[in-house]
């Protein structure tokens, strides 16, 4: 098996198991701690998800450079200056943001959240407890960039496994043992993300090639300054995405009362299962592709480009479909709670699609970071937040959750309507006509008829296990007919054939 589907497997065993166990024990978290306390929950990964601010573009320019050194486009020194260099700018930001937000913690607490029933000692509390986990996990971030640029994913697709069970399953005897508050979780939190840092700095740095003799590495910023450009590129992208993806949830956290901002949260982890399922695939992609284009394979680089596409589509675009058509069906089987069911349902369907758009809609980011020239990016990130924040912002205040779930659609749709073709005519005459046609439509078209028919002709059993499944028996019926829909999935069955 070739290193590239060692590392899609890797992926895709790592992130399915981190999916399911997280879909399985979160509303389990939801019944054990309460609807505020899960509400903690998703205001922690919407903490997390805007400490990406500090990233500046740093994490992804990890990932290209040590691909770039393992293609012999970097000596050795000046990797690792580049890398000690990143260090410092890690733990310094993330010491100084933690901090900043446990000043705060009061703040958050009384003025911010809608708290109902928790004390609000403790809500400060965790609050604190959220900005330790957070600063941690992003340094971590830094190593598993050069991990990853390293090709070395089956290796960090194990540790995936062993820190989200220690994050998610080994949490719920601690919680019976010490306590089901949002305080036993977080600490808990705390221990994991130190102990996930720690591996990852040790491994790190058995990867890392040995320094000359007589060289010694102090900390200085002048290793970053010749990818400068590319990172800040990056940095005002990926400032801009954050922005985009996390504005919603930031509204809310402050409209909605803690126990409803835990069914928006529901509905949106849940939709977000579409990224887990396709993002194995590009967390491979970025670095063969980096290594492809520096050793001057242009054609190869094309065509794991266009095959890629086509291997995402089939599996983001039948999840998208079964979660938006068959929301309702879904989180009654999730949560076994109607109420969730019913308050979720419409924000399932409109962050699924909008999901399933976005899996699509990255892949033009994955040619541009390759070609290592971002501007058509830079560009269309932000014409991008231009129409969306104030869009979603009028929606979210009056049409609350579902509302964002518009916004969030629509954002999405015009930008794989108008600005995907721009990027591909940029840099590969005729690339859109094809990759369009050939390696998106015909999936996309497909699986949507045959879901619509099934909205249409299938009878719910209305039982738990019932509904379950013929969820999954729709689910692979959809997986298939979108298989068989792919150039790429047909051609590779007719040579295994041969």
């Amino acid at each position: 098996m070739s290193t590239i589907r060692k590392n899609v497997v890797a992926n895709y065993v790592s992130q399915i198991y981190m999916a399911v166990i997280g879909i399985v024990l979160m509303p389990y978290y939801l019944r054990l701690m309460g609807a505020e306390a899960y509400g903690l929950i998703g205001f922690y990964s919407m903490l997390q998800g805007w400490f990406m601010l500090l990233d500046v573009g740093m994490t992804p320019t990890m990932i290209r450079e040590a691909a770039r050194f393992r293609g012999g486009s970097l000596d050795a020194l000046t990797f690792r200056r580049f890398v000690r260099a990143l260090e410092g700018i890690f733990f310094g930001a993330g010491t100084i943001a933690s901090l900043s937000i446990m000043a705060c913690s009061r703040l958050i607490a009384t003025d911010w959240l809608k708290v109902q029933k928790l004390p609000i000692v403790e809500v400060q509390h965790v609050i604190m407890l959220i900005a330790a986990i957070i600063s941690i996990r992003w340094v971590s971030l830094l190593y598993k960039g050069a991990v990853n640029g390293f090709e070395r994913l089956v290796w960090l697709g194990g540790l995936n496994i062993v820190t989200a069970t220690l994050r998610f399953v080994l949490v719920i005897p601690v919680l019976f043992l010490v306590g089901t508050t949002p305080t036993v979780f977080f600490s808990y939190q705390v221990i994991v993300a130190f102990i996930e840092l720690i591996w990852l700095i040790v491994e790190t740095y058995k990867l890392l090639p040995a320094l000359p003799s007589g060289e010694h590495l102090s900390w200085d910023l002048k290793p970053l300054k010749g990818v400068l450009g590319f990172s800040l590129t990056i940095a005002v992208t990926s400032s801009t995405w954050v922005v985009v993806t996390q504005t919603d949830k930031l509204l809310l956290s402050k409209f909605l009362p803690l126990s409803m901002y835990a069914y928006f949260t529901l509905a949106v982890l849940l939709a977000s299962g579409v990224n887990l399922l396709s993002g194995p695939i590009s967390g491979a992609l970025l670095p063969r592709m980096v290594k492809l284009q520096a050793e001057g394979d242009q054609a190869g680089m094309l065509r794991l480009y266009r095959n890629a596409t086509q291997m995402v589509a089939v599996i983001a675009v039948p999840a998208s479909l079964i979660l938006a058509f068959f929301s309702r069906q879904i989180l009654q089987v999730w949560t076994a709670n109607a109420t969730v069911a019913h308050s979720a349902a419409p924000v399932l369907t409109l962050y699924a699609l909008g999901n399933g758009l976005l899996a699509l809609g990255s892949f033009p980011f994955f040619l541009q970071f390759a070609m290592g020239d971002l501007k058509l990016h830079l560009i269309g990130s932000l014409l991008f937040t231009v129409a969306l924040i104030p869009t979603l912002i009028w929606a979210t205040l009056h049409y609350g959750m579902v509302g964002a779930g518009y916004a969030w659609v629509g954002a999405n749709s015009v930008y794989f309507i108008c600005w995907i073709p721009t990027v591909h005519r940029r840099f590969v005459k005729g690339l859109h006509r094809e990759w369009l046609l050939n390696d998106v439509a015909a999936i996309v078209i497909l699986s949507a008829g045959c879901t619509i028919l099934m909205r249409h002709l299938v009878s719910w059993p209305n039982t738990r296990i019932g509904d379950a499944l013929l969820v999954l028996l729709l689910s692979g019926i959809l997986v298939a007919i979108a298989a068989a829909a792919s150039s790429w999935v047909r051609q590779k069955v007719v040579r295994q054939r041969a």
